[in-house]
């Protein structure tokens, strides 16, 4: 367990020193020398950004899971490995209309289960008869990675894959030839369908039909990715992207990107994938905090490792017509959103295909429903145009000219806290704070409160801790004229890319908004 995780900071470590070679001290993983003090430790936390894959990644906020395959027409969530490939004989499917439906929710990449646990794959691979050659689909002439592939690419969205681990049907599963076929499984995958943005595994690690478990060689499959994908990210069993620790889609409230290094694991997951349990490597990273001070102070290692919050839009994460009046409601989708890209993360939905091969239409309806809400929420920033200052800084008018890479920040390192008054053109009301720092220069806000000016006194309308790429907070409906955001602590000077005050399409329709 040990060698995994000093291998996946090594892997980290030699992937981060060419991408940032031009870009001086700054790269996403730093070394703590045990002399250290606590300033300089987060001096060193403050410098940690992450590496260009990892940005692009964050940037994209909203992606989509799509699970289909022999669990779909079993009408089960995981598979055996001794299904009869004939089942798999979608009516209709249209790999068009599934992406074109996330495209149209808002979502900017997919990633489709080319492989589940029991083993049968979506495309033709030369590894083994358990895949779409051998089903009655298309004469056995299909292959469902290229239709996703191809679909991707008209509609102009990022395409990753899943392979899982774990293989219910591989004969030679749990012995070393197994990590054979899944590198090759990999390579017909990475080489066979133009760029692929997204690698995911999970840590599933069960028997398989000759009731042996399986060493994953995960360093090799990460290299070999690489290698092949130099672009691609790789979650969340994998060294860019980690699971937040639930599947639920609600994220942690205080999420720091930058998190120890030593507490990394590759092995702990396996027990608890799709399972809705906590993450539990080396350490703990199930706690409500796993970058702050304290957690941050005895780390041997720091390292940009962001979190994806995942989260099916049925109960289920395979489709069943039993669940197909138990979808989430858009308002539903609207606090996860809130609770997820809202909360320093990116959030990974899963729209999981019928047997005909397309999304249901009640997943349509609540996806088109979702995607409302969000426009008519995040359509005027009541603090655009408003009249901005503060004592001091830099560039403060960045934070409300709707570019991210230009941004507010103190004069000096020394400058931890800053105050930045908005007056806004007359009276407005809203509920709803956005804030954005520019994580490409760092992690660094700790804490910070909101203030409405009511006649004359200043009266608070919510506070956070951490803000990472996005914040999005929710509160009592506030009417005034006049606000300020007080940064209370950072590590080092903040930054504050934007910030906006908006109105929650609910409040307007009159309705609750859950959440509050």
């Amino acid at each position: 367990m040990k060698r995994i995780a000093s291998s996946l900071f090594a892997l980290l470590l030699t992937g981060a020193s060419a991408a940032f070679a031009q870009q001086g001290q700054e790269k996403n993983y730093v070394l703590i020398k045990p002399e250290d003090s606590m300033a300089e430790i987060i001096k060193k936390a403050a410098h940690v950004v992450p590496s260009p894959r990892q940005l692009k990644w964050q940037q994209l906020e909203l992606t989509a899971f799509f699970h289909f395959g022999v669990n779909t027409f079993t009408n089960r969530e995981w598979g055996t490995g001794k299904e009869d490939p004939k089942i798999f004989n979608p009516s209709q499917l249209d790999a068009r209309q599934w992406v074109r439906v996330a495209k149209e929710a808002g979502i900017k990449q997919v990633i489709l289960t080319a492989k589940h646990h029991d083993g049968f794959c979506l495309w033709p691979t030369a590894t083994t008869d358990h895949s779409v050659k051998s089903s009655p689909w298309k004469g056995g002439k299909g292959d469902l990675v290229k239709e996703v592939a191809e679909a991707c690419k008209e509609y102009g969205i990022g395409f990753g894959v899943y392979l899982s681990p774990w293989d219910m049907n591989s004969p030679v599963y749990g012995t070393e030839a197994y990590n054979d076929l899944f590198i090759a499984q990999l390579t017909e995958l990475l080489t066979q369908y133009g760029p692929i943005e997204e690698v995911w595994f999970d840590g599933a690690n069960g028997e398989g039909p000759n009731g042996k478990k399986q060493v994953y060689d995960f360093e090799r499959w990460y290299q070999h990715i690489r290698k092949l994908q130099p672009a691609a990210t790789i979650a969340v069993m994998g060294p860019d992207i980690r699971w937040v620790g639930t599947e639920t889609g609600y994220g942690r409230e205080t999420e720091w990107s930058v998190v120890p290094a030593n507490n990394l694991d590759q092995t702990a997951t396996a027990a608890n994938s799709q399972q809705g349990l906590a993450f539990k490597p080396q350490g703990d990273m199930r706690g409500t905090v796993l970058g702050g001070r304290e957690q941050i102070r005895n780390a041997t290692g720091l390292v940009w490792y962001p979190a994806e919050t995942d989260v099916s839009i049925r109960p289920g994460w395979f489709h069943h017509p039993k669940e197909d009046q138990s979808v989430k409601t858009p308002e539903k989708l609207l606090d996860i959103y809130y609770s997820s890209v809202g909360r320093n993360s990116v959030l990974l939905l899963n729209l999981p295909p019928d047997t005909r091969g397309l999304i249901h239409e009640a997943d349509v309806k609540n996806l088109q429903g979702w995607k409302r809400l969000r426009d008519e929420t995040f359509k005027v920033n009541y603090a655009q145009k408003a009249k901005i200052k503060a004592a001091g800084g830099k560039n403060l008018n960045a934070i409300l000219d709707g570019k991210y890479n230009t941004y507010f920040t103190t004069s000096s390192e020394k400058d931890t806290t800053a105050v930045i008054e908005l007056q806004l053109k007359g009276q407005q009301t809203f509920d709803v704070l956005m804030l954005q720092e520019n994580i490409a220069v760092g992690q660094r806000i700790e804490s910070f409160v909101l203030e409405y000016l009511d006649g004359q006194t200043w009266k608070k309308a919510t506070e956070g801790t951490t803000v990472g790429y996005k914040r999005l907070l929710r509160f009592n409906p506030v009417t005034a004229s006049k606000v300020r955001l007080r940064i209370l602590s950072s590590r080092l000077n903040p930054t504050l890319s934007e910030f906006g005050l908006y109105q929650n399409a609910l409040l307007k329709e009159g309705k609750p908004s859950l959440g509050q």
